[in-house]
């Protein structure tokens, strides 16, 4: 029985256009109508709540898994101390990797963040040698994999990092994954991770589906998610997610 879905966003929940289609939409209010608790994880920081509404949800991952929410209270939070952070964020930037730390949705980085992403605008261009607060998530631009060697070479050993398909590497504790965060909200619920379904595309979803009940790859996730879940849907510009819940009969 699934009793918990949990959502990626980018290439998962959210369509190319960064839209979440009225099907889907109806479709997640049926599902927590029912009793089913759904949920979203998510790389990303403060714009997660421009994109995917948070009043749509039982409760929220971002970050990466740095931060979980129910409603507006948090509910596990593992942070990077600014102590551990800041020798990283002068070597990427030494290394000329446009770099950043993000927190409470800033970004304090070494580059115009809009340039980038035009939708992100609480930014602030700082000296990491001076820098002293403490991040949910770091996160720098690589090109290739040299730049991806050299991030691993100066990685502290609480820290770890996931290369997305567009080129950003996301660092992170090592205590905040999607799944413990996913793990942390079920327990809550009294919901045993056998129990849930994950619906994922990129490398940083690899975790919680290969660890749910039921790990679902999007039609067009990258191969290395497709090769660990155990099932695939249609892609997120198919109504994947709806497809599969309503294949599976999860509402009436």
């Amino acid at each position: 029985m699934v009793k918990m879905i949990v959502l990626d966003l980018d290439g998962t929940l959210l369509k190319n256009d960064k839209s979440i289609s009225e099907k889907t939409q109806s479709i997640i209010k049926q599902c927590r109508k029912s009793g089913i608790k759904v949920i979203y994880a998510t790389g990303r920081g403060g714009s997660a709540e421009k994109v995917a509404p948070s009043q749509l949800f039982d409760g929220r991952i971002t970050m990466g898994g740095a931060i979980a929410y129910i409603g507006d209270t948090v509910v596990y939070s593992s942070l990077i101390p600014f102590s551990v952070a800041r020798p990283l964020l002068i070597a990427c930037n030494k290394h000329g990797l446009k770099t950043a730390s993000e927190i409470n949705g800033m970004h304090y980085s070494n580059f115009n963040v809009s340039d980038e992403w035009s939708y992100i605008t609480n930014f602030e261009i700082v000296n990491f040698s001076q820098h002293s607060i403490d991040a949910e998530k770091l996160y720098a631009l690589v090109k290739n994999t040299d730049d991806e060697k050299f991030i691993e070479g100066n990685l502290p050993k609480d820290l770890y990092m996931v290369v997305a398909r567009d080129g950003m590497a996301m660092i992170m504790h090592k205590e905040a994954t999607k799944l413990k965060a996913i793990v942390e909200l079920a327990n809550i619920w009294g919901i045993n991770k056998t129990e849930i379904v994950a619906f994922g595309d990129d490398l940083n979803d690899i975790d919680m589906i290969n660890h749910v009940g039921i790990g679902v790859a999007m039609g067009n996730a990258v191969d290395e998610v497709k090769a660990i879940a155990d099932e695939i849907c249609l892609s997120n510009e198919e109504d994947g997610i709806v497809e599969w819940i309503l294949k599976k009969g999860l509402i009436k």
